[in-house]
């Protein structure tokens, strides 16, 4: 990271057509990441990846959405359930730098099928209504955890196994919300170190992340303020709509139109 971006490599990633690509893709995530509390990285990283790769994506997502989601995340401090919190960001710390390794190690083509699949495989789960509805037990805890740890170190999704296990919950909209908040900031710290010592956080990387950063948070900031008065029902309909379009347009078939 000591090779950091200067004014040639921003005007550089300003020069490219795709780079206005990635900012129109940022200050979607950022609306639907401050509206729902997560579908940031099901919008950013598919789309991303397939417009620049997916080892460019997941860094440069993890360093402006772990910034600009802090605020947020302190906000909502009040409304989250931290002894549900604790035993899946334990099970989370653990698989991270599992997930960071396949993004070091495994081919750029693969990686994008797994997150394209991914996102489509969660989004059916979501609009299925199919949740976790046992007792939320150290053992099932932990396996969320260990799930969404792994999700987040190698393409930086880890909602779905979240929403999957505390939408089931008596939890409402807004304790979800909260719940994922702040696990994405405790496992957003532990994954920019993991990204840091394996060498990520190139100088492409760092531009990219301090350009998209800004509209991102007021992206962000709009989608918060409209998420109080919202109804449940809305919300999350309107995310689902935006991640399957961003999963659909990801998909390496496409390659050829782009």
């Amino acid at each position: 990271m000591s090779d950091l971006p200067l004014w040639p490599a921003v005007a550089a990633a300003t020069a490219e057509p795709r780079f206005f690509i990635a900012l129109a893709v940022a200050m979607v995530a950022g609306l639907v990441r401050g509206f729902a509390g997560f579908g940031s990285a099901l919008i950013y990283m598919p789309l991303i990846s397939a417009v620049y790769s997916p080892q460019v994506a997941a860094p440069s997502l993890l360093l402006f959405d772990t910034i600009c989601s802090l605020p947020f995340a302190i906000k909502v401090w009040g409304d989250s359930t931290r002894r549900e919190i604790v035993p899946v960001s334990v099970g989370g710390a653990l698989f991270l730098p599992l997930g960071v390794a396949a993004l070091v190690y495994v081919d750029i083509l693969v990686l994008r099928w797994f997150i394209a699949g991914l996102v489509l495989v969660a989004l059916i789960a979501l609009i299925s209504g199919w949740r976790y509805h046992g007792k939320p037990t150290l053992a099932a805890s932990f396996a969320t955890g260990a799930m969404a740890g792994f999700g987040a170190g190698s393409v930086q999704i880890a909602a779905p196994p979240l929403l999957v296990f505390w939408l089931g919950g008596p939890n409402r909209a807004a304790t979800v919300r909260a719940n994922i908040m702040v696990y994405f900031i405790l496992e957003g710290s532990l994954a920019i170190v993991a990204y840091l010592f394996t060498g990520l956080f190139d100088r492409q990387v760092v531009t990219l992340a301090i350009l998209l950063g800004v509209p991102f948070a007021a992206a962000m900031a709009v989608g918060a303020y409209f998420f109080h008065g919202s109804s449940d029902v809305f919300y999350r309909r309107l995310a689902y709509v935006i991640i399957a379009i961003s999963g659909i347009a990801s998909l390496p078939l496409f390659d050829a139109l782009r």
